[in-house]
Parts: structure tokens; sequence; C-alpha cells
């Protein structure tokens, strides 16, 4: 199975000025398009010159890259100068140029479409569960570890400070448990190890910008310069600030207890379930 992607999001393109929280990024989305068990992804520019070509153009230009048979886009999907490859459309371009054109239908959960403003919602509420049931999977991000301010390691909490894009969307501020995948680097490997992760600014120490942060529970090892699969599961509790730091190493003593209890009874189920593949 061979698929295609435009990379920017068209609606980056259509409208810059627009703020644009991206549920998955390129590498997220070819990784999830590999799972379904495409074997080939052709990520496709798009850009106003990709605007302004007429359908018929573009399809041409597409077939001599990747020969098409089949071609599948959603019912109200459209391609091409001022949208004029309407299925209708392109099923008769697919005529001359050799290749039949199928529509997916709108999926639904509860007789409701499923929408990614409508994920995005769910995921700013911090409604994991939901957002679950929407998108057919746990929602996960990938990163980079950096150097951060290794106040967590002098509290006894180490955590692996993860590079986000600020585009990116992440849940609602506050503390998850997660499973954790190390995808590169001297510790890389298929297990998933429970974590507890912090999203937010830390106002306990007066943070003033967004982190992503996660301590592997009963792990050590050097994360710097790997990337991690960050697959939240629950929202234990929304970001608070406390009075002290004693305050808040014993709230997250007690974030890790939780944590195991969490993912302790789901580890056999979700390990099998949700094992993701290694990025390539």
């Amino acid at each position: 199975m061979r698929g295609t992607h435009f990379d920017p999001h068209p609606r980056t393109v259509l409208a810059p000025e627009v703020p644009l929280e991206l549920l998955s990024n390129i590498s997220e989305r070819a990784t999830l398009i590999a799972e379904q068990g495409a074997d080939v992804l052709l990520v496709l520019p798009f850009n106003r010159d990709v605007m302004a070509t007429p359908a018929e153009q573009y399809l041409r230009q597409l077939c001599m890259a990747l020969p098409l048979r089949e071609l599948w886009v959603g019912e109200d999907f459209a391609l091409g100068r001022k949208r004029e490859g309407t299925p209708a459309r392109l099923r008769e371009i697919g005529q001359e140029l050799g290749f039949s054109v199928d529509t997916v239908a709108p999926i639904e959960v509860d007789g409701v479409v499923v929408s990614a403003s409508r994920i995005r919602d769910l995921l700013h509420a911090g409604d994991l569960g939901e957002a679950r049931r929407q998108l057919g999977r746990d929602y996960w991000l990938r990163g980079g570890v950096v150097h951060g301010d290794q106040r967590g390691r002098t509290i006894g909490f180490p955590t692996a400070n993860l590079e986000v894009a600020p585009n990116h969307l992440v849940p609602a501020y506050g503390v998850y448990a997660c499973w954790v995948q190390i995808e590169t680097g001297a510790h890389a490997g298929p297990a998933l190890l429970p974590a507890v992760t912090n999203v937010g600014v830390r106002p306990t120490v007066d943070g003033s910008h967004r982190r992503v942060e996660a301590h592997l529970l009963d792990w050590n090892g050097d994360l710097y310069g790997s990337t991690l699969r960050l697959i939240f599961v629950r929202r234990l509790r929304g970001e608070q600030r406390f009075a002290s730091l004693a305050d808040l190493v014993a709230q997250i003593e007690h974030d890790v207890a939780h944590t195991r209890e969490q993912l302790g009874a789901q580890a056999v189920t979700r390990r099998s379930s949700i094992a993701p593949t290694p990025a390539t």
C-alpha cells in the first residue's frame, strides 16, 4: 500500500495568520501511516504554486512519481486550482490516466462526525478518555530530550525534558500517567516504560515557558539526545502551585503512586495493544 501526504498543513498556507495547533507533525504522521500497513509514503510539498495548479496537471505529475491504480479521498475532498478536483472530477481524470477513485465516508462516534477540531477541544480540556475514543488510539507525541534546569534531579525526581514544537498540541496543563518508548539513542528499544509527565509552566518554581517533562519510573540512564514517544494514558490532576518544594515533593510522590496504580492494572493489555513500532 502506498500513500501521499501534504506538508506543511494546507491551512498554514491558506491562512498563515491564524494559529493552528497540530495533532501530529510529519514524522509522527509517517509513523501512524506506517502502522496502518503503508510501505511507501510520498510527502508532497504544499504551497501557493500547488494551489494554483489544475487538478489534471497535478495528477499527471503525481502519476509520474507514483503510478496510481486506486485513489481514495474523503467525500468532501477537493484538489487543485479553485478546488476543481472534486471526487467526480477526479474520477473523470482517473478514467483517462488509468486509476479508479473511491471515497471514504466520515467516521462517526455516537452519531457525531469525528473531527480534528473536536479532538483538539477534548485534549485542551484534558479529556483523554473521549479523545481516545475519537482518535481510536491513545494520543501521543514525539520529542527529543534536551537539557533543562535539572531541578527535578535535585528533589529526587529526574525528568526527561522533551523538545516539542510550539505549534504542536499538548494536552491541558497538568500531570499525566504515561507510557514512554525510547525510540532513538543508546537505550532505544520497543519496551514501554511507565512515567509521570508534567505539562505546563511549573508555577511552584516560577516557570514561564511551557515544558513537557517525563519522570521514568524505576529507570536510570542518560537520555540526552534520545527521541522519546510519549503516550498519554490518564490525567491525574491539573497544574498546581505549591507553598514549598517539600509540598511539591509530597505531591509528586503521590503522583508516582497513582501512576503505578493506573498503569499497573493496564500493563499487560496496553503493552500488547499499543506497543509502537520504532521510528525509521
